[in-house]
């Protein structure tokens, strides 16, 4: 079991490497092991494109002469369960019983109802010996946010602030004033670059006049949304400059303007943060930080829809200010970054 476990982190580890490229997909992470060496590795790079198990396959093929018995006395390892259906590339458990590939150890069950127990099935009834649930939920967390869009019907919603270290938010008076250090930002960047979409409110957009991209780091810039009821923001903010895919949840009118996308929520008093999930869903959104303000933050928080958040605290005392969402939750994580100390916390309500 300790060797099962020592590939499967592999799998996870090469999962990784996707973030932010596959969506609305699982990532996925494989591993092909032939006399206690592995001989081949792959990963799903780019939605639409091949699949983990495909690239590992394809590696062992490119590198050796006699690959295919290799792979017919191999084991292949892989973080979700193959798929067994045609969608944008052909059945994966087709792919392994083609080459004849013995025994096949697999993280966690596919939810998505086309697949779900059907890849563990196809393969059986082969005689592929299949080992399931190696470090299942580690590999469950790898694609939470996969298995929040299939079960839940919503996007995988995290929260993200700073505060102070006596617990504001921000300033009383309407102005802007930063409170995280610049590494903060930096990693900040780099979470929109894993995630669909963010979001802020209007007040937000309004005094901080966020571009919400990743002008940090190299990556994708996810779409930016804001919540604008009655659209009183002015146009000329950077939210607005037409430089990446922008929705405008708003209580007015649904309308295109070149990558601004208006929808119109028929309720703005009820439900309001469900509506936007359902919207989202609908759109394949499948991730979301929300960065603010307070105000759009306890909205979420009320209703219960969140799955995970992460607070930056700062060194900083104001004495006063807007004070910050108070949460309770399950903590996993708490590191230094930079000046600041950063908690990740998992909804364990929800």
């Amino acid at each position: 079991m300790l060797e099962h476990q020592t590939y499967m982190r592999r799998c996870i580890e090469l999962a990784q490497l996707a973030a932010g490229n596959v969506s609305p997909n699982p990532v996925v992470g494989a591993v092909i092991v032939y006399q206690d060496k592995i001989i081949g590795e792959g990963y799903h790079q780019q939605f639409g494109s091949h699949h983990a198990e495909v690239n590992a396959i394809n590696e062992v093929l490119s590198r050796f002469t006699d690959a295919e018995k290799m792979l017919s006395e191999s084991v292949m390892y892989v973080s979700l369960e193959p798929c067994a259906h045609f969608g944008k590339t052909p059945p994966c458990a087709d792919l392994i019983i083609k080459y004849r590939i013995p025994k096949v150890v697999i993280g966690s069950a596919d939810p998505f109802d086309q697949v779900n127990g059907k890849g563990f099935y196809k393969l059986k009834d082969v005689g592929v010996e299949v080992i399931q649930g190696v470090l299942e939920a580690e590999c469950r967390f790898l694609n939470r946010r996969f298995f929040t869009r299939v079960q839940r019907q919503r996007p995988y919603i995290i929260l993200k602030w700073a505060q102070t270290a006596d617990g504001f938010f921000a300033p009383d008076d309407g102005t802007q004033k930063w409170i995280s250090s610049p590494a903060s930002k930096i990693l900040t960047h780099k979470w929109r670059s894993e995630e669909d979409a963010v979001l802020v409110g209007k007040n937000t957009a309004l005094i901080d006049n966020p571009r919400l991209n990743v002008r940090e780091v190299k990556g994708r810039n996810p779409k930016r949304i804001v919540v604008d009821r009655h659209l009183n923001l002015p146009l000329n903010l950077h939210l607005f400059d037409q430089s990446q895919e922008t929705i405008v949840f708003n209580a007015t009118k649904t309308d295109l303007v070149g990558n601004i996308k208006y929808l119109e929520l028929e309720d703005f008093d009820n439900l309001l943060p469900q509506l936007i999930c359902y919207q989202l869903y609908l759109m394949d959104v499948q991730s979301i930080i929300i960065e603010g303000g307070a105000k759009t933050l306890e909205l979420f928080i009320t209703a219960g829809l969140w799955d995970e958040a992460r607070i930056f605290s700062s060194a900083e005392n104001w004495g006063n200010g807007i004070k910050s969402p108070i949460l309770s939750g399950q903590l996993i994580s708490e590191k230094k970054i930079g000046t600041d100390l950063l908690k990740i916390l998992l909804n364990n309500k929800k």
